[in-house]
């Protein structure tokens, strides 16, 4: 379950207390109090066998006994009762609670009964050991708070009530509302991927705020967050930053919280912003409810004291900001208004007297300039201007810029000083003006512009194509862990792992067994033929870290060095890890490549979020310089430079001085192969190639270890536990046309975005208002990118392509409701290819994935006018219905054969060969 009943939760009509009491200091008081004082106008029962009534309003002995089912249900009783007062819920016909009770966990088998006495019904369960839940829209306050919030547009999601408590307290004292607070305790049912998807849609919610400790199903979480980033700003903070405050969480709810690196990999992925601390919260929800996403961080800085003026210009470069540079043009215009000792670089001192006029002077320049990217405005009060004034003047022109551009630069405010200056916050902040409490919160805030920005760009980014000699051969990789396997190992030898990479087409470098020292002896000398040194290492299954214990020695020139390497080798061995097997040695040739870095690249797994990928400074030394970054896999060039990136060492493989750049190209893809093992292979469990040498001549894997679950060798992709689903292939098909001509059908790629302005321009504008229900000339880009910038997960999109040419004349698509129970579907067909039959093929291709995805029901809206589109859903199978939605539309539905589990539906949407097309 995921939305169903939500309903019931976020918009009830009546609410019931299950455990309401009269007695002082207790938790059913207090929330009886809440709900009576926050102006709830629904009915609110109470219902306790001890007393007759409570506060004079009658209290029922039995939920049985309520006059009606309530929407809602708060339960605050003992945890042994929880379940069966469940059951009685659902039976008197209420589909949401929210249990406040703490003590019902796993290992008291509550919780399972809980859940169990709520499955018949569809009953909702926010909780249990929850904080409760605001709906200030509604005036309900249905919580032990001491204070009520107020409303606004931000909703929050908390797993902690301590947390929320707070927030609601410090947003009280900053007049800061809020559309939705659920705190979400310790999930048995609803978690945090329900009420982003029910927040989503939510029309009371600009900006959704989460403090997490853990995320209980890392693919619906995902699948939910990258929806509703893309309809709205979503902002958190997450605990467990560090290993010990991880430990803490662990018993905060009873939840197992993940590793930090993966969580913020995931966050990236989906488009949220993470902010370190609570009260950024709130900036972070100032700025991005307020302002438009900027690119880069040059910001303009208008000041009416110096000294402030400098502290924000430190404060910009600590966060990576850039101090735009003004034009000699907006130089020479202020010159004419402002006075001599006026600063004529940025920051733009003002002086301590500015008037209004300087202001409106200033802020007009600065928008105008085109090296500004962001507006910075501050004030200090002095006794020869005004605060209103300046004020004032800010709004004006802000106000007047936003009319004459649709897309106005950022301005951002901060007014400082105490009383003196509340009027003047106050009227920016009614204006729609951002405006900050210091100069720090509002740089940084520059700074969440930036960052959504990329947080937008990554959730929607057109990867380019893959290329054509992309090639690799799964099977050959699974077979050496079968074997593996069956002999009882786990962990892949030196030369098998390098067998994997090299059937996934990343560089190794040629590895030979020697079992014996003549072996090694002879080996070295036939390699020392073609190479100056050679590398002699440790063989044994029972070591796979073989520097830790001198397993390894470097640079041999001669085969009496490798021999002699051996005997060391060995004594090693026999004195650190005397029960470990030697069962050989490998060789091979000591690749020397001038000015080339060595990188750790790898697959790691996480218990949430599923296969990681690694990247980052590899070596013996790879804990202690601790310079890596994680994403999730599928990747593409993008992601792979973006993982890149992130870490510090990716200046050092740009080039400097006279080291040459390393081979980008080769880097990108070597982690978009290690992205194609995690899809293909969902038996290992972790993979590191250390070092892995990048140079300008390119990359080559010099070492490799591969652990594997022996258990899993035989499943083959795409692999269940990856929080993104990947690219769908398999459903590729050639098919014939009645004229005799072919179309190619397959799944939308993002790569396709391309193929879009020249198959919009072929189609007429009606057939354009037949597709998206209005007269429209052009898409925006945006709307382009949205279109095929897909998740897997939730939505699907078949294109129908000219064998010949390429070009795109058809698309089908649906978009699945979070439940993943109905769908809607569209098609559009290019207005010089219709009646030929490809609207047909794609119907079916679409009628058929569905199915197959275990969708129950297919539905489509359409204008009455659109004769060949209601046609051909008659002949389909389609019946009309009656629409919920505007008057004139027509709605029709099928219903499909869902497969019969999970994994048949898995099996069915998956392919025997998944491409790396991220969604």
């Amino acid at each position: 379950m995921t939305i169903r009943n939500l309903d019931k939760a976020f918009a009830p009509t009546s609410v019931a207390l299950i455990g309401a009491t009269p007695r002082p200091g207790s938790v059913g008081a207090k929330v009886l109090a809440n709900l009576h004082s926050a102006g709830f106008k629904g009915p609110i029962w109470t219902v306790n066998p001890k007393y007759p009534s409570i506060d004079g309003e009658r209290c029922f002995p039995s939920i049985k006994d309520l006059p009606d089912a309530p929407d809602l249900a708060i339960i605050a009783t003992p945890p042994e009762a929880v379940p069966g007062l469940i059951g009685e819920l659902g039976e008197k016909g209420t589909r949401a609670a929210v249990v406040l009770t703490a003590g019902i966990e796993e290992g008291n088998g509550l919780m399972q009964a809980m859940l169990d006495a709520a499955r018949p019904y569809t009953l909702r369960i926010i909780g249990p050991n929850c904080f409760g839940i605001f709906l200030p829209h509604i005036g309900l306050n249905a919580s032990f708070s001491h204070i009520s919030p107020r409303p606004g547009r931000l909703a929050l999601l908390s797993q902690s009530g301590a947390i929320a408590s707070s927030i609601i307290d410090w947003a009280g004292n900053h007049a800061i509302g809020f559309s939705k607070i659920i705190t979400l305790g310790n999930m048995g049912d609803v978690d945090v991927g329900d009420c982003l998807n029910q927040l989503a849609t939510d029309r009371d919610t600009t900006a959704i705020l989460m403090y997490l400790e853990t995320v209980p199903h890392g693919r619906k979480f995902m699948s939910a967050a990258r929806a509703a980033s893309r309809a709205k700003p979503i902002v958190v903070v997450k605990a467990g930053r560090h290993a010990a405050a991880a430990k803490a969480a662990l018993t905060h709810t009873g939840a197992i919280s993940g590793a930090d690196a993966v969580a913020d990999a995931a966050f990236r992925r989906a488009g949220l912003l993470r902010v370190g601390q609570i009260e950024q919260l709130f900036d972070a929800a100032e700025t991005l409810t307020r302002l438009k996403p900027t690119k880069s961080r040059r910001v303009a800085i208008v000041t009416n004291g110096g000294g402030v003026g400098v502290l924000a210009v430190d404060q910009l470069m600590d966060e990576g900001g850039v101090l735009a540079e003004l034009s000699p043009e907006t130089i020479e215009e202020l010159d004419k208004v402002m006075p001599p000792t006026w600063s004529r670089t940025n920051p733009m001192d003002l002086i301590g007297d500015a008037p209004p006029e300087r202001y409106v002077a200033a802020t007009e320049a600065a928008l105008a300039d085109p090296n500004v990217d962001a507006l910075l405005v501050l004030n200090c009060p002095t006794a020869l201007s005004s605060a209103d004034g300046a004020a004032e003047a800010v709004i004006s022109t802000v106000k007047a810029d936003r009319a004459r551009h649709p897309y106005p630069k950022p301005v951002l405010t901060c007014w400082l000083g105490g009383e003196t200056v509340m009027k003047a916050r106050e009227r920016l902040r009614a204006a729609g003006v951002a405006t900050f409490l210091s100069p720090s919160d509002a740089i940084r805030s520059v700074g969440y512009l930036t960052d959504w920005h990329k947080a937008q760009a990554l959730l929607m980014r057109t990867p380019p194509s893959l290329p054509d000699d992309f090639t690799w051969d799964a099977e050959r990789a699974r077979a050496v862990m079968v074997k593996a396997a069956e002999e009882g190992r786990s962990v892949l030898t030196e030369p098998e792992a390098k067998e994997v990479l090299a059937a996934f087409g990343i560089p190794i470098v040629k590895t030979v067994i020697a079992r014996t020292i003549e072996e090694v002896e002879e080996t070295a000398r036939e390699l020392l033929r073609d190479h100056k040194a050679v590398v002699v290492k440790l063989l044994s299954a029972e070591i796979t870290h073989k520097s830790d214990v001198g397993g390894v020695v470097l640079n041999l020139s001669t085969p009496e060095e490798a021999v002699n390497a051996v005997r060391i080798i060995t004594k090693r061995v026999e004195r650190s890890r005397p029960d470990a097997h030697i069962e050989g040695f490998t060789v091979q040739p000591m690749i020397r490549r001038t000015a080339a870095h060595e990188l750790i690249v790898g697959i790691g797994n996480d218990p949430l979020f599923g296969p990681t990928i690694v990247f980052g400074a590899g070596g013996t030394a790879v804990e202690v310089i601790a310079d890596s970054a994680t994403g999730l896999p599928p990747l593409d060039r993008n992601l792979a430079r973006d993982l890149i990136e992130q870490t510090r060492i990716s200046r050092l493989l740009d080039g400097y001085r006279d080291i040459p750049p390393a081979d980008m190209n080769a880097l990108e893809l070597s982690l978009i192969r290690l992205s194609q093992m995690a899809v293909d292979l969902p038996s290992i469990t972790s993979l590191d190639i250390n070092p892995l040498l990048a140079s300008s001549d390119g990359v080559v894997a010099l070492d490799a270890r591969v652990a594997f679950d022996p258990k899993q060798v035989h499943k083959s992709g795409p692999n269940r536990d990856m929080a993104i689903r990947p690219y769908p292939s398999g459903w590729d098909s050639t098919a014939d046309l009645a004229s005799g001509a072919s179309v190619i059908l397959r799944p939308l790629m993002p790569t396709d975005v391309h193929l879009y302005p020249e198959f919009l321009g072929k189609l007429s504008p009606e057939d354009i208002r037949m597709r998206f229900l209005a007269p429209l000339k052009t898409l925006p880009e945006e709307m382009i990118a949205r279109l095929t910038q897909i998740d897997y997960a939730r939505d699907m999109a078949f294109v129908a392509l000219d064998p010949e040419s390429g070009e795109l004349l058809g698309v089908s698509r649906l978009a699945a409701d979070p439940d993943h129970v109905e769908a809607e579907y569209a098609v559009t067909v290019r207005s010089d290819m219709k009646g030929r039959g490809i609207g047909w093929l794609l119907m079916k291709q679409i009628i058929e994935y569905a199915a197959a995805d275990g969708i129950e029901r297919l539905y489509g809206v359409i204008l009455p006018e659109n004769h060949t589109m209601l046609s051909m859903c008659r002949e389909l199978g389609f019946v009309a219905v009656s629409s919920p939605e505007a008057d004139g539309l027509r709605h029709v539905v099928i219903h499909l054969e869902a497969p019969a589990s999970e994994e048949e539906a898995e099996a069915s949407v998956g392919s025997q060969r998944p491409r790396l097309i991220p969604s």
